[in-house]
């Protein structure tokens, strides 16, 4: 591949479906490969539940792969291993019986060392029950620190994806602990790291994106990372495009997250009117700051693919005001929203399931 950033929709997709994604379909069947060979039978069964249910996340992370010019590769290797960690914790924690803030710190310190080369590998299931995976998480995290210890610019970005990823295994913590204590920990954290333009549950959302690693660790891969990239990309991936992703995440499992009875962040908006209204904000606001990037088209498309993703799929037919809402924010995102849209509601027409 060619450093070659595709400049329209239509390249981009044919990139992505020609390139991007058999790559990461071989990374993806490497790692459910050593899933299946984890001795415990739950740590097993939530491993190859997350890559099954969740590779969509680690197919749409890819497409920054598309930054690493020469190294994108590698960019998918970091990508792929990263988020399937962060998946992988993900059912660990939502399916805990524990409720232990501290089991859930603890795990999501493999995330930080993930992107730390110089750490040691911990015990990171030392306050739960189920302990032996055949080093698959431990493995995880080496993948991942490889790819920094050949990075001659790591040392620009160390901060900035420490930072996010401190925000991001913050949120799983306080998400995931005891029902009743959630919105207030939410809420002090909030308070703590304040964000004048957020409410508290838009900065949660906010943090609970890996958008803005992925963007500035392939943007290093391909050799063009500088202190003001670095500074620009993060003031604009945090809050404003992670936010837009984990909002409209949130937005089409309203349903299931109320029949589950599980914490949804677009229930605490008071009306649809308003929430409307905030994310018409946050696509504003992304389209602003995604402005002042290189390859700024590119980015466009990427948070332009988000509104057209999220809103194409068919759980939003079941929401009230799912129809107007998709066209308010289709309209107010532009051409390439409406084409993901469109292709988004034509895979899900034809789609195969995949066993």
């Amino acid at each position: 591949m060619e450093y070659k950033i595709p400049k329209t929709s239509l390249t981009l997709m044919a990139t992505v479906y020609r390139k991007i994604f058999p790559a990461v379909n071989t990374e993806l069947a490497f790692w459910q490969k050593r899933a299946n060979q984890i001795p415990n039978q739950e740590l097993r069964t939530q491993a190859l539940a997350s890559i099954k249910s969740k590779r969509f996340h680690c197919l749409g992370g890819a497409v920054y792969a598309l930054l690493a010019g020469h190294k994108w590769k590698e960019a998918i290797r970091f990508i792929v291993a990263y988020q399937t960690v962060s998946d992988y914790l993900d059912n660990l924690c939502d399916r805990s019986t524990s409720m232990d803030p501290d089991d859930f710190d603890l795990l999501h310190q493999a995330m930080i060392d993930a992107l730390s080369p110089g750490n040691s590998i911990k015990n990171y299931y030392e306050l739960r029950t189920d302990r032996v995976d055949g080093e698959y998480l431990a493995d995880l995290v080496r993948t991942c620190q490889k790819i920094f210890r050949n990075l001659g610019e790591y040392d620009i970005i160390r901060d900035y994806i420490l930072k996010l990823e401190q925000l991001y295994g913050d949120l799983q913590v306080h998400k995931h602990v005891k029902e009743d204590e959630r919105i207030s920990r939410l809420k002090n954290w909030y308070e703590a790291n304040k964000e004048d333009s957020l409410s508290w549950y838009e900065f949660s959302a906010s943090a609970g994106s890996t958008l803005g690693i992925f963007c500035l660790v392939s943007y290093t891969l391909g050799g063009y990372m500088t202190k003001e990239l670095a500074d620009n990309i993060n003031n604009s991936y945090f809050p404003y495009v992670q936010g837009l992703h984990i909002l409209l995440d949130y937005y089409i499992d309203q349903e299931e997250d109320k029949l589950e009875g599980d914490l949804n962040f677009c229930s605490f908006y008071d009306n649809h009117k308003q929430m409307k209204k905030r994310f018409i904000y946050f696509i504003e606001q992304a389209a602003k700051h995604v402005h002042s990037l290189p390859n700024s088209g590119f980015h466009e498309m990427v948070y332009q693919g988000l509104v057209g993703l999220y809103l194409g799929d068919p759980k939003v037919k079941k929401l009230e005001d799912g129809t107007q809402m998709t066209e308010d924010l289709l309209h107010i995102s532009g051409k390439s929203a409406r084409f993901f849209h469109w292709n988004t509601k034509l895979y899900y027409k034809f789609r195969k399931p995949r066993d």
